[in-house]
């Protein structure tokens, strides 16, 4: 066991996944010598050489459409799009190309790679390095999406991804690149994709939530427990495919549901979820759905705003006592 922070679990996880499998390049900006804007892919370089860590020019339009290309002729490239917020510049290449390539091909065609990309706000990176797109993405059929939010998930889950032969758009909060870490085992391991996990196992809420919001959270769920508040806290971990069935269960034990996440709130994953709960598990509520999100705004450059925008522990708090007060 060694601990690791996120992005040192990501490296290590491509790293072995290309010692693994010859099939594995990993290509994108300043992926090469540079070693990543955040680092996630130094050393690589300096292992596997030019023709398998890719230096790529500032255009997410071809270093998507490139990925897609090599996944066709048979390898499993790791495309790095240096911020998620840019990813819309390749907005086409994954929807209209990727995400539709199986269906029209009659399943005589398949994607296999991934596009792994820095994302969400709290560290002052104004509109433009702060986005949140998982929303996109999970809108789209063909394409599954992960935010992990831990190291231990990251390695876990971009080994799955890179084995999958279907597309994976790859978010890591960039927030808990070198906050969250964990002590990573040595052997190989994997973690399904569309699995979410409970984190802690509780009586009279349910909180569903994923990526940074998973911190406040637990922050959240440890005051409340104060008051002798059982939440049952669960990470999605897989925006797409989701985890119905472990939700499901929990809100058949709690009867109250919080949804917490740092993208916007309108037509969010919380709403996605709040739909499907009130399809499928209406009788079972003994109160509103409630959902804590960021409001319907660019993200601020400013830190005291940007804290201001962001959904926090005192806003998960007062969204439970709201559905147990109910």
């Amino acid at each position: 066991m060694a601990e690791m922070t996120m992005v040192d679990a990501i490296r290590q996880a491509m790293k072995e996944e290309m010692e693994r499998d010859e099939s594995v390049v990993v290509i994108g900006e300043d992926v090469g010598q540079y070693g990543g804007a955040f680092r996630a892919t130094e050393g690589l370089f300096d292992q596997f050489g030019e023709f398998r860590v890719v230096d790529m020019p500032i255009s997410e339009s071809a270093i998507i459409g490139v990925a897609l290309g090599m996944g066709i002729m048979g390898f499993r490239p790791v495309a790095e799009i240096q911020f998620a917020d840019f990813v819309s510049c390749g907005f086409d290449q994954i929807v209209n190309q990727t995400a539709t390539l199986r269906y029209r091909t009659a399943g005589e065609m398949n994607a296999p790679l991934v596009i792994r990309s820095p994302s969400a706000a709290g560290v002052h990176g104004g509109l433009y390095h702060s986005q949140s797109p998982e929303g996109w993405f999970a809108h789209t059929p063909g394409l599954k999406v992960v935010v992990p939010s831990t190291a231990y998930d990251a390695k876990g889950l971009l080994k799955a991804a890179i084995r999958d032969d279907d597309p994976v758009i790859f978010f890591e909060p960039k927030y808990l690149y070198r906050r969250a870490k964990d002590d990573i085992p040595e052997k190989d391991f994997i973690i399904p994709i569309g699995k979410a996990r409970v984190l802690q196992e509780g009586d009279d809420v349910t909180v569903v939530t994923y990526g940074s919001m998973v911190l406040h959270s637990r922050s959240a769920m440890e005051k409340l427990a104060e008051d002798d508040i059982s939440v049952e806290l669960i990470d999605l971990r897989s925006i797409m495919p989701l985890d119905k069935d472990t939700i499901y269960t929990s809100i058949r034990k709690t009867n109250r549901a919080v949804l917490v996440h740092e993208d916007h709130k309108t037509l969010g994953i919380g709403a996605e979820i709040a739909a499907l709960l009130s399809d499928e598990l209406f009788e079972y509520l003994d109160a509103p759905i409630v959902r804590v999100a960021a409001p319907d705004t660019p993200v601020p450059y400013s830190p005291p705003l940007e804290e201001f925008y962001l959904p926090k522990e005192s806003d998960i708090i007062d969204a439970v006592n709201r559905v147990i007060e109910y």
